[in-house]
């Protein structure tokens, strides 16, 4: 499979930028080193953040949530909570910061985003317990931080992605908290994607970044022992989940060329077919973290058109 040629001419020097790695020959903590280091080439945030301990509501220990307020919030509004990527085994929300500072700054309400706990340390339902507890606490913040508890939106970016979209089937069957949007950025849905089981077969998707086999070390990592057969199932690869009903609307942003580009479709698909709003986009040529590249024009296409749906989701 060579791709190269299909890549957006702006985007490709991405692709030197985060060199393919092997997963599973390499210690978690060289691979996380390395992609914080990678990370430094993203801009600073916006906004400082406060760092603030949040308790869990499902036994697990405290956990950082980081609250970015904007200079100007407006009145009535509601707020976000956001979830970084990394593959469920690596990232953080200080390597990229600059995403949650950017949604505050743009919708003009506070942003959460979770450091939720990484896999394979901490695999399935760890993280989803994390996002969850971040989501009751966010909640509970209203009055203080002068939201509408009504509007909260859960956004994030492919692994954060994933767990954005687990969040909202989790807080459905949970009973709440009640979220009022998703904003889904290529995100990591279904853990069959890359292996014997792939239910995609696309031959131009999947060859830098983000490839089939960092899908399954990322997804085996998550299941840990896990057989994914009960209730739970959508939580943890929300493409297995049977119900789509009554689940928030969604803003899905994909690239041509993402692994996740085929789940994505078929996510979308099925969230329709369920009787969900979607506002579907897909960018040609555009590969995994295809953002990073800021000053790209289709970079700036897709940040124009996720912030305008966080400001709408988010509306008074």
């Amino acid at each position: 499979m060579d791709t190269r040629h299909l890549v957006d001419r702006e985007i490709a020097p991405l692709i030197d930028l985060f060199p393919r790695v092997d997963l599973d020959a390499v210690p978690i903590e060289q691979v996380r080193a390395k992609a914080a280091e990678t990370y430094g080439i993203l801009p600073p945030p916006a906004i400082t953040p406060e760092e603030i301990m949040v308790p869990s509501i499902h036994g697990g220990p405290d956990i950082p949530v980081y609250l970015f307020r904007p200079e100007a919030a407006r009145p009535g509004a509601g707020a976000i909570l956001h979830i970084h990527g990394g593959g469920m085994v690596m990232g953080s929300v200080k390597q990229t910061s600059m995403v949650p500072a950017a949604l505050a700054a743009a919708a003009g309400v506070p942003v959460a985003s979770v450091e939720y706990r990484l896999a394979p340390e901490h695999p399935f339902p760890a993280p989803q317990q994390d996002c969850h507890s971040a989501l009751s606490w966010l909640a509970g913040q209203s009055e203080a931080l002068g939201f509408d508890a009504s509007r909260i939106v859960v956004a994030g970016e492919s692994a954060g992605g994933g767990l954005a979209a687990a969040l909202a089937i989790m807080a459905r069957d949970l009973g709440g908290p009640a979220i009022a949007g998703q904003l889904l950025t290529y995100p990591m849905l279904d853990h069959r994607t890359g292996s014997d089981f792939c239910p995609y077969a696309n031959p131009n998707t999947g060859e830098f970044i983000w490839t089939r086999a960092s899908n399954r070390f990322g997804w085996r990592s998550l299941r840990g022992s896990y057989k994914a057969d009960d209730e739970r199932r959508g939580w943890f690869s929300p493409s297995l989940a049977d119900d789509l009903s009554n689940l928030p609307p969604a803003y899905i942003a994909t690239g041509s060329l993402d692994l996740f580009f085929d789940e994505n479709l078929d996510y979308a698909r099925r969230l329709v077919a369920a009787g969900v709003p979607v506002d579907l986009h897909s960018y040609a040529g555009a590969i995994h973290a295809f953002n990073a590249i800021p000053d790209a024009a289709l970079s700036q296409r897709f940040n124009a058109g996720l912030l305008a749906a966080a400001a709408a989701m988010t509306a008074a």
